[in-house]
């Protein structure tokens, strides 16, 4: 369990050009249900404040015991920043938030990290190769494996396969791979939830869940086989379930999550139950790491409306998960 004062848990501005630094100085206002340090740029996050008319007063960072319910550990921007406008001058820095966060999380200063969102085209622009945070966080922390799941809408949805072209799914589906995205989404809906024995829904890869062959033999050769296998060792897993029936609440009754087998199969359906309010979770990591469900809103970053709905729910969760840990 945390000690001192309850979970303190790290949030990353994420890119200085977008809506992060907005949403992280509109947290000045309503503040979390819990300790939150941001991580970003002091200068950057007092302008958006005061772009935005808001509380400019936020403390520095004094360490995890002296930690206040909000404050701030400054990693400057080599570069002026400007709301709305890329720089790939500013990539070095965002990357760096997330290495002071996971090293902060790897040495138990911090109980969880929460990341606002990125430009992955900007970072890659910079020189430093970049698919997300999920496979980011997996690569720093050398967790061979995880799974990205959203939760939101009443729905706990865990891919396969992430950051995929579709033309390259159906290679990256295999037994092996299928198997170890169970077992960690079924141990973490156990450690993180406090799920005692999760129901998990397992969708198919074809149309009809491959039509006993005829559109496709993955769920044949692949799919099923996991499923048995593990259902027969006591996991509540079960499918492999066609996707456009699976979202029905007559299918969903009961279920604790659902794995799909690729980024536009579920994340479609939970974003229109939720978005606004989603929740991005990386299951398998040492530690808790939860997301926004939107990108950087470079448009909006400095002047426009933004909602701080799926940040705040990031952070209730995040807080919730570290308190259980």
């Amino acid at each position: 369990m945390p000690s001192g004062n309850g979970p303190l848990v790290a949030l990353t501005a994420g890119e200085p050009a977008g809506i992060g630094p907005d949403l992280c100085a509109l947290l000045a206002v309503d503040r979390p249900p819990g300790r939150v340090v941001i991580l970003g740029d002091a200068a950057v996050l007092r302008e958006r404040a005061r772009a935005r008319g808001l509380p400019q007063d936020l403390p520095l960072y004094p360490g995890r015991a002296a930690a206040p319910a909000l404050s701030v550990l400054s990693i400057p921007c080599p570069a002026p920043v400007a709301a709305g406008r890329l720089d790939p001058a500013n990539a070095r820095q965002v990357i760096a938030l997330l290495d002071r966060a996971i090293d902060g999380c790897l040495a138990g200063e911090f109980d969880a990290m929460v990341t606002a969102p990125v430009q992955k085209s900007v970072i890659n622009e910079a020189g430093v190769a970049f698919t997300g945070h999920t496979e980011y966080l997996a690569d720093r922390t050398r967790t061979a494996r995880v799974v990205m799941m959203l939760v939101g809408g009443g729905l706990r949805v865990a891919l396969a396969t992430t950051h995929l072209a579709l033309a390259d799914v159906p290679r990256a589906i295999t037994a092996a791979a299928l198997e170890e995205t169970l077992r960690i989404l079924d141990a973490d809906l156990r450690r993180r939830f406090g799920i005692g024995r999760p129901r998990i829904l397992v969708a198919g890869l074809n149309p009809h869940a491959g039509e006993s062959g005829y559109l496709g033999r993955e769920e044949i050769e692949v799919i099923t086989p996991v499923i048995r296998a593990l259902a027969a060792e006591g996991l509540a897993v079960s499918g492999p379930y066609p996707a456009d029936t699976l979202y029905t609440p007559a299918v969903l009754e009961g279920a604790d999550a659902t794995l799909a087998m690729f980024h536009d199969q579920g994340l479609p359906v939970l974003k229109h139950a939720s978005f606004g309010r989603g929740v991005n979770v990386t299951l398998g990591l040492p530690f808790v790491r939860t997301s926004v469900d939107h990108g950087t809103a470079l448009d909006r970053a400095g002047h426009g409306e933004v909602d701080p709905g799926s940040l705040r729910e990031a952070l209730a969760l995040a807080l919730e998960l570290a308190a259980r840990a």
